[in-house]
């Protein structure tokens, strides 16, 4: 989770730094202290990885995630000594993905979006998703406020990003959110990963656990992605990421001579 710095400043909203942006509000400027470690403020040009300077909350949200997925991992038992002698604030992201990636291993795509959903709805307690359907239901309102409080919420995650103006329905509403270089994507250099770890279990568990209908459409030219909330995920098999071909050239599990990423295939 980002940390957040929230105050009125007197001073311009163009002020920046290495570790905060400024947003403009009605009383004054809004600043989220963003955690990336990069001189320019912003993520790293493609074919770098981007810097980030991960305070306490983003490491307790990435040891949060890691223990409970390493359950699910291939090497679970030669690891478990290991994982149990790390405490809260000993794992970094590398860590966080390098779990993903075991979870990955040996399952297949369906398999491994329900080991997502596991994880994710241990960490609710019980009745959270039918308390959420009544807080949220699929409205405009509803869509907006989460599509806002992502950007903060899921910087640990994806990195920066930002809330736009997008499309639903025929009716322009700010639910859109553009995440500028997805962490998850940049770090593991998978789009199996992508896909069947996070695009497709985040829609999923919006759309039919919340009732909040949520797409995601990953850029894998620049490793940005868009969020729609309220916007109905089309079925996999009409998904274009369901076409998407490997990254030959970063992945270490990568199959060059396939048209399609192997790890999107149903088996």
């Amino acid at each position: 989770m980002v940390l957040l710095s929230i105050q009125t400043l007197p001073y311009s909203c163009s002020t920046l730094n290495n570790y905060t942006f400024y947003r403009q509000s009605q009383r004054g400027c809004v600043s989220i202290r963003s955690g990336i470690a990069e001189p320019s403020g912003e993520p790293a040009p493609l074919g770098q990885k981007t810097k980030y300077n991960d305070g306490l909350f983003e490491k307790a949200f990435m040891t949060l995630f890691a223990r409970k997925m390493e359950k699910y991992g291939a090497s679970k038992i030669e690891n478990s000594d290991e994982m149990k002698k790390k405490g809260w604030f000993d794992y970094d992201y590398d860590s966080f993905v390098d779990v993903s990636r075991k979870v990955m291993q040996g399952r297949s795509r369906l398999q491994q979006q329900q080991v997502v959903r596991e994880v994710l709805m241990s960490m609710l307690p019980p009745g959270a998703p039918a308390q959420f359907r009544k807080l949220f239901p699929p409205t405009k309102w509803a869509a907006e406020f989460n599509a806002a409080i992502t950007v903060p919420f899921f910087f640990w995650l994806v990195g920066p990003s930002e809330v736009v103006e997008v499309e639903v329905d025929g009716g322009k509403q700010k639910s859109g959110v553009h995440i500028k270089k997805c962490r998850y994507l940049e770090n593991s250099g998978c789009v199996g990963m992508c896909v069947n770890m996070c695009k497709i279990p985040t829609q999923d568990f919006f759309t039919n656990e919340f009732g909040l209908p949520l797409t995601m459409n990953p850029n894998f030219e620049d490793m940005s992605c868009e969020m729609v909330y309220g916007q109905v995920p089309p079925p996999f098999e009409e998904d274009p990421v369901s076409k998407q071909p490997c990254y030959a050239n970063i992945c270490t599990i990568a199959n060059p001579s396939s048209n399609v990423c192997p790890k999107l295939s149903a088996n």
